[in-house]
């Protein structure tokens, strides 16, 4: 493993032959990025679905192949768990290596984000699916992994109706925590990226976490909490940990799932609860709790859970771009933006323009 996290040991065989010998591309493509593209292929020999995934081994220039078998590295190390997408053959091009992986055929659950209400997520909904994400992500936590762009769009269903199961893809931005070593870097998506990202401090399961905590709110409100006028002031909001926990944004939602959030919207690390803690929470376990299905209205008074910190992150220092491969098929919109970055100047609030990595 290297200094900054990035596994590249791997066990899964790197075939030479061509894709198209065991594959055929069917139906439209299922996703683009900047440096990848998602493609629906069937197996020859079986007939079996999958989702083929392109991705370029040189970006600006600079070989990327050590951070594509760091995202293979971590799919191997993920396989006994159901809920993170499978990975089944990986080929490899003079210009890209292919993974072949499991078909969600459901799509993103960023649809069901910004639906109409007959179309989006109960609160009942919300609470199986996020069972599904924290065992996935507790997972990955105990192996000592960390997604670092959990969002919906990289969360899949296998079918959208009914409503299936979650698959947790995207691993390109992963990396592997240990003790010894501090991982620090400027890497996610803005609306999602946890104020820790933002201070350049150092990365751990808990950034994780605060993510699960943004993604929560918009399933249950299809409203994205920190989302400002622009990048620069969707920083400062994450930095303050300003949300608004109203009644009319939690109209119909119960205390119990607010309660949730903000156990996870909180600034200190240290501080915010972890997958396995979340599982025991009584939001999740509504048994106890008959009414709880019903979508009673929110009673606590509207707060803002913010420590007692400096509000402003220190400046980060100069980094390089750092690639993502990010599919979006580019369909509704939450408020705005759907866009990941890396920085390549400190985020704020000195500058008046933050650089962004655009992918797509």
């Amino acid at each position: 493993m290297s200094k900054n996290g990035i596994m590249t040991e791997i066990h899964t065989r790197i075939r030479k032959e061509p894709f198209t010998t065991n594959y055929e591309l069917v139906g439209k493509e299922l996703g683009r990025g900047k440096f990848a593209v998602v493609k629906k292929c069937l197996e020859k020999a079986t007939g079996k679905q999958y989702a083929a995934k392109f991705l370029r081994k040189r970006r600006k220039g600079a070989d990327c192949r050590m951070d594509i078998l760091n995202e293979i590295a971590v799919l191997e190390s993920a396989k006994a768990n159901p809920y993170v997408v499978g990975l089944h053959e990986v080929y490899e091009t003079s210009s890209e290596i292919i993974l072949v992986l499991e078909c969600a055929a459901g799509g993103e659950i960023f649809d069901q984000c910004v639906a109409d209400n007959d179309d989006a997520f109960t609160e009942k909904d919300v609470i199986r699916l996020a069972k599904q994400i924290l065992n996935g992500v507790a997972f990955l936590h105990r192996n000592n992994v960390v997604h670092l762009d959990l969002k919906p769009q990289n969360l899949l269903l296998t079918s959208a109706r009914p409503l299936g199961d979650i698959r947790i893809v995207d691993f390109g931005l992963s990396r592997r925590m240990d003790s010894v070593t501090e991982v620090r870097e400027i890497l996610g998506t803005p609306e999602y990226v946890a104020p820790e990202i933002l201070n350049y401090e150092p990365i751990s399961t808990a950034t994780d976490m605060w993510s699960i905590g943004v993604l929560i709110y918009v399933m249950l409100t299809g409203e994205s909490p920190f989302l400002g006028d622009n990048t620069q002031e969707t920083y400062l909001n994450i930095s303050q940990v300003s949300v608004d926990y109203s009644q009319d944004t939690f109209e119909g939602i119960s205390s119990l799932a607010v309660d949730f959030i903000k156990s996870l919207l909180v600034k200190n690390p240290r501080k915010r609860a972890t997958a396995e803690e979340c599982l025991s929470h009584s939001w999740l376990n509504p048994h106890p709790h008959p009414h709880l299905h019903m979508r009673s209205s929110l009673d606590e008074p509207e707060m803002s859970q913010s420590e007692s910190e400096p509000e402003s992150p220190a400046p980060s220092p100069e980094l390089g771009l750092i690639g993502t491969y990010l599919m979006c098929p580019g369909q509704g919109e939450l408020k705005a933006g759907r866009d990941a970055f890396s920085f390549g100047e400190p985020p704020f609030p000195t500058r008046p323009e933050i650089q962004q990595e655009l992918i797509c």
